[in-house]
């Protein structure tokens, strides 16, 4: 079956959404302030820990349920691509899985995500833009600063020049302290002129 019919009109009306797109006082935001320089940031859901969208999100990472990821992606897409504050993206960029967690679970579920959005938002992908050069623990339970501590070096950039000038979507599955997307942020930073917002598909 595929995850359309498994959700049903009543449950998606009734999906947390968090309204922050055009918000830059949004609490997405606010958990970069200070720290890295960003043209915005935003989610689509509200995450709870025992809530459909926890559901969702375990399918898609854990259970092989790509499908699930692909319809979240052209949700998110829909509901950012109208915005005005991300009109002028040029570009998505999934966060990265480390070569061999990716090769273990057999697809980086924010590339999945990203597929699900190109097919509303015909945006290129540069998945290989950015590369995870360090396989971190999981980040579950862990203080903010000790996420921080796992991942501030663990991103590196092939070829910089790729994305001089470009206006670069990161897309997550959730961001919960911003430590890996910060990460993430700090290594394109590098790139002459780029600019960079970020989106997730929850806010836990």
């Amino acid at each position: 079956m595929r995850f359309e019919q498994c959700l049903c009109s009543i449950c998606f009306d009734d999906l947390p959404k968090t309204r922050f797109h055009e918000d830059p006082e949004n609490s997405v935001e606010q958990l970069f302030k200070g720290k890295v320089q960003l043209q915005a940031a935003s989610a689509f859901l509200h995450f709870s820990p025992t809530g459909k969208v926890q559901r969702m999100l375990h399918l898609l990472k854990y259970k092989n349920e790509r499908q699930v990821g692909i319809y979240l992606g052209r949700l998110m897409a829909e509901d950012l691509m109208v915005t005005e504050r991300f009109s002028t993206v040029d570009c998505f960029l999934p966060v990265p899985l480390h070569p061999r967690k990716e090769f273990m679970r057999g697809y980086n579920q924010s590339q999945v995500l990203v597929q699900g959005m190109q097919q509303k938002w015909a945006l290129p992908s540069v998945g290989k833009g950015l590369v995870r050069v360090v396989r971190t623990p999981s980040q579950t339970r862990r203080s903010r600063l000790d996420r921080w501590l796992n991942v501030k070096e663990a991103f590196q950039l092939p070829d910089p020049e790729k994305l001089r000038g470009k206006h670069v979507l990161i897309i997550d599955d959730v961001v919960t302290t911003g430590a890996t997307l910060e990460g993430c942020v700090l290594a394109l930073a590098a790139v002459p002129e780029i600019r960079i917002s970020v989106y997730t598909v929850a806010y836990a």
